[in-house]
């Protein structure tokens, strides 16, 4: 499970050999070149250059004989290398937007068994073989002991792994984190209800983030329209610590392709009371006790770009700063997409609906894994059709009719067993049988379903309902359909549908 880039940390100055090694590794991101000494006096060994990292090596920080400082770097460089890759998405630019809402809604609707959870967790981070164990003990062991704020913000692997679940959509990490999900909006939610009163003046908060220049140009097109942070959102009162600590150094890394931004963020409690926005002031409940001044927001909070300008000086034209708007449930925009992709995805909940998300947004791979697992989790007949349900669709829409058409007839022999004999369900899945083998060309096969799948509705519904006039209807352009293939037998059975609508 790689979390995400990885930063170096050597004693001293690196030797010839060191320098050439991580020369060779793209995947490091910087080198903390700290002067450490049991002595406590500062190395003077002349070390090659590397020019790769010329702009990230920390070497003057004097030398040190604890580990006090180089803990500190680690952890400012971790939070920079997270907040780097949270996910943001735009209106009328990324698919994801659409479903911005309903994923938080999915998210947070989804319950599980929280000591299970607990475990499968610490099982699957021990199985992935690169976390440190003594930091999966700790959460095995004492994660009830904590708040989910304390956790969120403790150097240890829960953040990461949650931003990348979030981030690249990844099926296993979401289905072992959702739980941790729902705890810390649980947690926010609580503290924010004992806030609110606290604070009614409108105020700022400040957040850097690492860009890259696509995701730079794709949020200059989304100038003046809406964006939403998809994970927890970190923000600090602090402008300086956001902007000299982060977003600064990251302008000056020699990365070209890498843009440090300045997120000023204007926000209106009143807008949090009438909008069931979510936001926080972790100072008492936090892992670390510095001078952030930390505010959470919850998940997927939406805002609008106002301004994007250049922060000028120290001779890089890659620091900028982005102004942006809380933006409530009142957004006419926001409102209006909801209240659409609301009536999409009617009827479906919890891991459901997240499968026709990922669908929707194109990620095939991912919604078929994520129907596979709970296929094989699934206990009751019910739940098994379902999920074949699930699958049989997902392969038809790829074309991978035989695949789909296994899944339909399993489908369709649970259901033969759990109802009786003329329900209208059958129905449908005699029907969907029927299509797939006209796609797949086997015309009297799919005559022959779309046919039972008639003599059912015939059967289970009143002669004048609606649904029947228009299966019949939709039945009989199958046949007419059909009749062009080059099959004797599909003259009479158009015939026989005509008949059966005259009648």
């Amino acid at each position: 499970m790689c979390i995400g880039p990885a930063t170096i940390t050597v004693s001293s100055t690196p030797s010839l050999y060191v320098s050439r090694t991580l020369e060779a590794m793209e995947y490091i991101n910087a080198i903390e070149a700290l002067a450490m000494t049991t002595s406590g006096s500062a190395c003077d060994e002349q070390s090659p250059s590397l020019p790769k990292y010329e702009n990230t090596v920390l070497s003057d920080l004097g030398a040190h004989t604890g580990i006090e400082l180089i803990g500190e770097v680690l952890q400012i460089n971790r939070e920079r290398c997270d907040r780097a890759m949270i996910s943001i998405s735009y209106y009328g630019i990324d698919p994801l937007f659409r479903y911005t809402q309903l994923l938080k809604e999915t998210f947070l609707e989804i319950e599980d068994d929280d000591i299970k959870s607990i475990k499968e967790l610490v099982d699957y981070c021990r199985l992935q073989g690169d976390l440190a164990e003594s930091h999966i003990d700790k959460v095995e062991q004492e994660y009830r002991h904590q708040t989910s704020i304390w956790w969120d913000t403790a150097p240890y692997f829960i953040y990461s792994m949650l931003n990348r679940g979030l981030r690249v959509m990844d099926v296993d990490i979401m289905l072992k984190i959702f739980f941790f999900i729902r705890h810390l909006h649980e947690h926010i939610k609580t503290l924010h209800r004992d806030q609110q009163s606290a604070n009614t003046i409108p105020f700022q908060v400040f957040r850097d983030q690492g860009l890259s220049l696509e995701n730079f140009e794709k949020m200059k097109k989304a100038k003046g329209g809406l964006m939403s942070f998809d994970n927890f959102l970190s923000t600090s009162r602090n402008c300086n610590v956001s902007l000299e600590i982060f977003a600064r150094p990251v302008a000056l890394n020699n990365d070209p392709n890498l843009v440090g931004i300045l997120f000023v963020m204007n926000i209106d409690p009143s807008l949090c009371a009438t909008s069931s926005i979510l936001l926080v002031d972790v100072k008492n409940v936090a892992y670390f006790e510095g001078t952030e001044e930390e505010i959470l927001f919850s998940t997927h909070t939406i805002f609008r770009i106002d301004r994007i300008e250049r922060i000028h000086g120290d001779h890089t034209d890659r620091l900028w700063q982005i102004n942006l708007t809380l933006v409530g449930n009142d957004n006419h925009d926001l409102s209006t997409l909801t209240a659409h992709i609301r009536q999409e995805f009617d009827g479906t909940t919890g891991w459901s609906r997240l499968g026709h998300v990922l669908r929707n947004v194109g990620e095939f791979a991912k919604a078929e894994q994520l129907y596979q697992i709970f296929l094989g989790k699934a206990s009751s007949d019910t739940d098994k059709a379902y999920c074949r349900h699930q699958l049989s669709w997902f392969y038809n829409d790829l074309g991978e009719y035989s695949k789909a058409l296994k899944y339909y007839e399993k489908a369709l022999d649970i259901d033969q067993k759990a109802l009786p004999p003329n329900h209208p369900d059958l129905a449908s899945d005699h029907n969907n049988i029927g299509s797939v083998y006209d796609a797949m060309g086997e015309y009297l096969k799919a005559l022959l379903s779309y046919e039972r799948s008639l003599e059912i509705k015939k059967i289970s519904l009143s002669p004048n309902h609606p649904a029947l006039d228009i299966e019949t209807w939709a039945s009989t352009r199958k046949h007419f359909h059909i009749t062009k293939k080059p099959k004797k037998s599909g003259k009479c059975h158009c015939r026989h549908c005509i008949r059966v609508l005259i009648i």
